[in-house]
């Protein structure tokens, strides 16, 4: 297995002994110890050194470098047992309860050791421990401790082994990994023995079953799709630990140790192993990359090591894309390549075990329906009766998803190998062809789970060769903090996601949507749209535009009619118009409203565009949709709908300001009247527009105990499960820099604003809310965290602390994080047509700590109320947008005025604004 082309540039293992035997010539002592330890230590770090020149100049791969380490770790763990038995310990005669073998396992027993990776080692007793073996064992452990190695390491009798290896899955797996390194080597080949015959012979089909559970279980903890931006080179999927489990799998079954021989086998063709070799020394060329430029045994290529690793490993930027974005694409379509060996290696497995029972888990199906002409049911998977069915008809590639859709079940295996070697034959004709075209349209609107058919169709290539503009976008990295997926799985699960909405799986989550997506009747044009709505991204200029005109070229050929295709562009072209609206707007503003409404027009693309926006932001990752802005699109839906059905909220402003006063008198019917009516005098209309009825409720009653307890300032907290955050509710007395100083003193406590609401009552005081979270982006709710951000609060407002340095300290002691990778231009937009009533001023920048705080800040230092505040983040992107007027109540009109106010917070985003800390 090993290729070396020098084994001495490795480690010199004659001469190093010869030094270790002259050392101890006289004798062996604690200091002839230390002599010993730091020839060793010469002898290794030498040829450390050598292996890292050489690899990092190209002239040996990372499968190379890990053999070679396993080659230079045998002689040293070899010296070391031998100097320790000759020198050290030495015994004339061991008695047979005193042999020991000394075997590698685990990666290290493959003979794959990355430069980061841990040592793992058997220590092999015949019977149970004695003194001298444990003398030996220790000695040899702490002196690999002293080179600075980790070692895993276990002592046991061939008896606990093979006591282990039946109940231990990963203790078997360890052990089928069994190298013998040195010692007694009678000793290891019987423990080998045994257990061939004690556990490995008749337990094939379980192995292999129970490899392939916990390659399941480890792709659900890694997301289960190997399209994210931030992928797991070991243990992701289509990662390292893919391949090892294949090994593993075949190794089991017919004592294979390399992947070169499974062609011998009949299990890979020639073309098949060269894949796996080529993407077994790819994927350990990055992961040996990866841990020379950390230092540590890191696995994951997060965003701040990849342009690092791309340079290393020669990218460069190419046909508009940068080197970053050509290596993750690379590295992704290996992966890709990955599951297509498992699919194959599986396939072949299977028949030649003739299992009885399924090997993957399968959906259940109604096995009386009848399987199409030209296909049948293998086991309970479909699959095709003859080698020559795609060459007959290249259609009958997509007939296979489609019956599969249908009938409700899984592929064979074998059938997707035969189309990915068929899929040159979707040529134009076939792409342009009216039956393929429908039979596309019909799986990607079914009912029947279409996003894990378009998934199958990914990953065997055919979605990409079908739809060459889709192609495009396979594997390409979104590079940014926001995005946790490549953009084609991005759209496959906002299908899945749309349909889970459709077919009520999502009602809790998306109760407007839920409630709308019966009404829509331009079905088709929804799904297209959804698919289609990022087909354009990475090619430069808006991605919207560009996909509309896509859109408009590929629809009629999927067979939309020109009103359906005509609805797919302006969905696609819009479909950022109503997030862009409802978080960066005030919702219950009659002029967005009214703007929303000219562009929207009708309550049909009103209703498409709110499903397949909620579609869009629930698809970009984990956590990132929340009921916060399900109830910010929510509102800003129904007043839209309200304003096309004639219901005009400007005119009709103070009607609806008087309904909701009335909700309220009726909830506190059991208040004394004097009570109530003062509470509603307190808020002006924006107030009684721009807060729902429980939330006003809640207010009245947070005033009530202020007023009656005499409280000048009063903070209460509400735990939002359903936002994912916690709302901070401040009542005090109004004053300039209010909302800065609560925004500073938040950050000190470790939080970041969510979203906020500011209301001056009519008697000055401010009823100010804000929904935090913590910084990585979970919800505050301990006791101790609650506290923490009470007391900052407190201190800030009564000025015991001073604020702008303590966040300067603070931003000091920040460690970095994988975010520094990323620029954000800054940028400030101040818009007088956005509001009837107030100066919009939309501020984007890198996220930090202290950012909200230095932006109002700056805006209070040039004497501007804030009036509403919509705080987002995206990834490493801070979009703070504030509704705010002058010390006089007014718009902000002069132009230098404006200017000056754009560049102090173009100076604030860049750098932590100086301001007074009353300010």
């Amino acid at each position: 297995m090993l290729r070396i082309d020098n084994p001495r540039d490795v480690i010199h293992r004659k001469a190093l002994v010869a030094d270790l035997d002259a050392i101890v010539a006289e004798g062996y002592a604690t200091p002839k110890r230390r002599d010993a330890l730091a020839r060793l230590k010469a002898e290794y770090s030498e040829g450390q050194a050598t292996l890292r020149q050489r690899f990092e100049a190209a002239e040996i791969d990372g499968l190379e470098l890990i053999r070679a380490n396993a080659y230079q770790m045998d002689q040293l763990v070899r010296t070391i047992f031998d100097f320790a038995v000759r020198h050290v310990y030495p015994k004339a005669n061991p008695t047979k309860g005193e042999q020991l073998a000394v075997a590698a396992v685990g990666g290290y027993g493959r003979g794959e050791l990355a430069p980061q990776s841990d040592v793992d080692l058997l220590f092999l007793l015949p019977y149970k421990q004695t003194p001298h073996g444990e003398q030996i064992v220790e000695y040899m452990l702490y002196m690999l401790w002293d080179l600075g190695l980790k070692v895993g390491h276990a002592t046991r009798s061939i008896d606990d082994c093979i006591r282990l290896a039946k109940t231990d899955l990963t203790i078997r797996t360890a052990m089928l990994d069994a190298r013998d390194l040195w010692g007694d080597k009678g000793l290891f080949n019987k423990f080998m023995e045994r257990f061939q015959s004690e556990i490995i012979d008749g337990t094939g089909t379980d192995f292999v079953e129970s490899k392939l559970s916990e390659r399941d279980a480890r792709h659900e903890r890694m997301g289960d799709t190997r399209f994210v931006v931030e992928p797991n080179v070991k243990d992701g999927k289509g990662g390292l630990r893919d391949l090892q489990t294949l090994m593993w799998l075949v190794k089991y079954l017919y004592d294979i140790e390399d992947f070169e021989a499974l062609h011998k086998h009949q299990i890979l063709t020639k073309a098949d192993v060269k894949m796996f070799g080529k993407a077994f020394r790819y994927l350990w060329t990055v992961r040996c990359h990866l841990h020379y430029l950390v230092n540590r045994p890191e696995e994951r290529l997060t965003f701040d090591v990849q342009t690092a690793l791309g340079q290393r490993m020669g990218y460069r930027a190419h046909a508009g894309a940068s080197g970053v974005e050509r290596f993750m694409k690379h590295y992704l379509l290996t992966t890709k390549e990955v599951g297509d060996l498992t699919r194959i290696i599986c396939a072949v497995l299977e028949e030649k075990q003739r299992k009885k029972r399924q090997m993957f888990k399968l959906p259940r199906m109604n096995l009386f329906k009848k399987v199409p002409e030209g296909f049948k049911l293998n086991g309970a998977r479909l699959s095709i009766e003859r080698d020559s069915l795609f060459r007959e008809d290249p259609v009958n590639m997509l007939r296979l998803f489609h019956h599969a859709q249908e009938l409700e079940t899984d592929i064979h295996p074998r059938a997707l190998r035969k189309v990915t070697l068929n899929l040159k034959r979707i040529t134009p004709e076939v792409r342009n062809d009216p039956e393929a075209n429908r039979i596309f349209l019909e799986m990607v609107t079914s009912l029947k789970d279409p996003e894990n058919t378009l998934r199958r169709m990914n990953e065997s290539g055919l979605f990409g060769k079908f739809v060459p503009d889709f192609g495009r976008v396979v594997a390409q990295m979104q590079y940014d903090m926001y995005h946790v997926y490549t953009v084609d799985e991005h759209t496959i699960r906002a299908i899945g996601i749309l349909w889970r909405i459709e077919t009520g799986q999502l009602s809790e989550e998306h109760r407007t949507s839920s409630a709308v997506i019966d009404e829509i009747h331009s079905r088709r044009a929804l799904y297209m749209a959804v698919l289609l709505h990022d087909i354009a991204k990475g090619r430069g200029g808006d991605h919207s535009e560009l996909g509309a005109e896509v859109a408009r070229k590929l629809c009629p050929r999927f067979g939309l009619s020109d009103e359906e295709t005509e609805s797919v562009a302006w969905l696609i072209e819009q479909h950022l118009l109503l997030s862009r609206t409802a978080f960066k707007r005030d919702v219950n503003d009659p002029h967005a409203i009214d703007e929303l409404t000219a562009v929207v027009q009708s309550p049909e693309r009103l209703r498409m565009l709110l499903v397949l926006t909620a579609a869009d932001i629930r698809a970009v990752g984990p956590g990132v949709w929340n009921h916060w802005k399900a109830g910010l699109l929510s509102a800003l839906y129904y007043n839209t709908l309200e304003a096309m059905s004639g219901g005009i909220p400007a005119k009709q402003r103070a009607e609806r300001v008087f309904m909701a006063q009335q909700q309220v008198r009726h909830r506190l019917e059991d208040w004394p009247e004097e009570e109530v009516e003062s509470f509603i005098a307190l808020g002006y209309a924006n107030y009684w527009l721009g807060v729902d009825l429980d939330t006003k409720v809640h207010h009245a009653a947070l005033i009530r105990k202020a007023k009656a307890e005499n409280l000048k300032l009063h903070i209460e907290t509400r735990i939002e499960a359903l936002r994912g955050a916690t709302e901070i509710i401040v009542y005090t007395n109004d004053h300039p820099g209010l909302f800065s100083q609560i925004a500073g003193a938040i950050a000190l406590a470790g939080a970041s604003v969510m979203a906020a609401k500011i209301f001056t009552l009519t008697d000055g005081m401010a009823l100010d809310t804000f929904h935090i979270t913590n910084a990585d982006g979970s919800t505050l709710d301990g006791e101790r965290e609650l506290k923490r951000v009470y007391e900052r609060i407190y201190v800030v407002l009564e000025g015991r602390v001073h604020l702008k340095r303590e966040l300067e300290d603070q931003r000091a002691r920040a460690m970095p994080t994988r975010t520094s990778v990323f620029t954000v231009t800054p940028r400030v937009l101040m818009d007088n047509k956005a509001s009837t009533d107030h100066t919009v001023i939309e501020v984007n920048g890198r996220d930090r700590t202290g950012l909200l705080y230095d932006v109002t800040a700056t805006l209070t230092a040039q004497n501007l109320q804030i009036g509403r505040a919509h705080i987002s983040t995206y990834g490493e992107r801070a979009v703070d947008v504030f509704y705010v007027k002058d010390l006089f109540g007014l718009k902000i009109w002069d132009e230098s005025r404006m200017e000056r106010i754009r560049q102090e917070l173009m100076t604030a985003i860049t750098l932590p604004v100086d301001t007074d800390d009353k300010a």
